[in-house]
């Protein structure tokens, strides 16, 4: 478990499905994610995968709740992508996702933060990795507010996209330890 000033990031339960399949279901949430709104069965393999990488990894994708009253707000964290098809293949990957009542408020970037730290300093990771469509600015902007410098290099057009999509062109952005 992490804890920030505002924030409690911690491993999963049960009674999270509920509040993290409404999220998902929510079409403005989903909006950057070309599969778009996702189902409970899906939302429940999200959560029982976020858990096997703890278990396999010693770190992954923590469920994020505030700290004033236990709201579940969604996640943040880091985990091993290596899918064989994936441009930025392997990497440590960040990633988050908010409830949209929670945008605006520094949440994501207080998250975040406190995983990157968590993924720097006990874990031992040497660089971070994020990447969001080109036109997703407030995810760009969380990416900069915690100090990842856009690597145009690494750009990319998901394969998974079909051309032309409006979703396909990507930025990618890095951080790593000695600049943390």
């Amino acid at each position: 478990m992490i804890e920030t000033e505002r924030l409690v990031l911690r491993r999963w339960r049960e009674e999270d499905l509920v509040p993290f399949g409404r999220l998902n279901a929510d079409p403005e949430v989903m909006a950057w994610y070309g599969s778009g709104p996702v189902g409970e069965r899906e939302t429940a393999d999200r959560i029982a995968g976020f858990e096997a990488h703890f278990e396999a990894h010693g770190f992954g994708i923590w469920a994020v709740e505030r700290r004033s009253d236990g709201q579940f707000l969604g996640f943040s964290g880091l985990r091993h992508l290596s899918a064989e098809n994936h441009p930025m293949s392997p990497c440590i990957e960040a990633a988050w996702r908010q409830a949209r009542f929670a945008w605006g408020r520094g949440y994501a970037t207080e998250a975040a933060s406190a995983a990157f730290a968590d993924g720097f300093e006990r874990v031992g990771v040497e660089t971070i990795w994020a990447w969001t469509p080109v036109l997703n600015l407030r995810s760009q902007a969380v990416m900069k507010r915690v100090g990842m410098t856009h690597r145009p290099t690494r750009d990319f057009d998901p394969p998974s996209l079909s051309a032309g999509h409006r979703l396909r062109p990507h930025m990618v952005f890095s951080i790593g330890r000695s600049s943390a």
